[in-house]
């Protein structure tokens, strides 16, 4: 699993966290939905990041544990939880969303901002839903999102700049047919507390996994009810996903 180091963290957190907290309110109301009365109750947030959706649901009373690979974003997500993480009410862990144990159970869990298109392969990527299929209680829910084919298609070539006070970052975005993946190459100038600047270049990928491969990887490990659906109305099933550039997921866990 790629995991962000410390100045692209932290970039991140100030300007690219807030997808996952978007995404947030949509991914309550698909719990209220599926399971009414149960909320709140605990929630696993898988490549958590910098803690932004974690931050949602702590703020309605649930409690929250966090996985990441990376240990520079998780230190954002506990300063930005301080005070749940002290409490008790959450707590953030450096793991492998491919092949994970946490040793408690959870009524929903989350992944968000395209991070399982950052597993190498299918078997990671069954792997990860193994793993997030013991940690659920009967009847959980898992939620996901996915950059599709053509989403991962339409980065190839595209190039943006972001840049302010702090730092200069620009995103070179490129796509392998053949090699089944896509993604950006990151580079950027941040600025040190001694006013100087300090250069980094990280390479993100992203794993293009067709959505019927990870329908049928979703029943071989256990889930049911898979649904495709667009981000905002998780509600309602795509009847052509691959048509659209991101999709979001939604699994059952058996159970009353």
């Amino acid at each position: 699993m790629q995991a962000y180091g410390p100045l692209l963290a932290r970039i991140y957190d100030r300007r690219w966290s807030g997808f996952a907290a978007r995404a947030a309110p949509a991914i309550l109301a698909c719990y209220e939905s599926a399971r009414p009365g149960r909320a709140p109750g605990t929630l696993l947030d898988v490549c958590c990041g910098t803690g932004r959706l974690a931050l949602f649901f702590l703020e309605r009373g649930w409690r929250v544990v966090g996985l990441d690979a990376s240990e520079w974003m998780l230190e954002h997500a506990r300063r930005h939880a301080a005070a749940p993480v002290a409490a008790g009410r959450a707590r953030f862990v450096r793991g492998d969303a491919a092949a994970f144990c946490l040793g408690e159970r959870f009524d929903l869990a989350v992944s968000t901002f395209d991070s399982l298109n950052h597993l190498a392969g299918e078997n990671e990527l069954a792997g990860c839903f193994r793993s997030v299929h013991r940690a659920l209680d009967d009847g959980g829910l898992f939620v996901f999102d996915l950059n599709t084919r053509l989403g991962l298609r339409r980065w190839d070539g595209v190039t943006l700049a972001d840049s302010d006070e702090e730092w200069t970052v620009t995103h070179r975005g490129f796509y392998d047919e053949a090699a089944g993946c896509g993604g950006s190459r990151i580079t950027g100038l941040v600025s040190r507390l001694d006013g100087s600047r300090e250069r980094f270049e990280e390479t993100v990928v992203n794993t293009v996994f067709e959505l019927g491969r990870v329908e049928r990887l979703l029943g071989e490990t256990g889930w049911s009810g898979v649904r495709f659906a667009r981000p905002g109305d998780l509600a309602a099933a795509l009847p052509e996903p691959e048509s659209e550039g991101r999709v979001f997921v939604v699994a059952a866990k058996a159970g009353v």
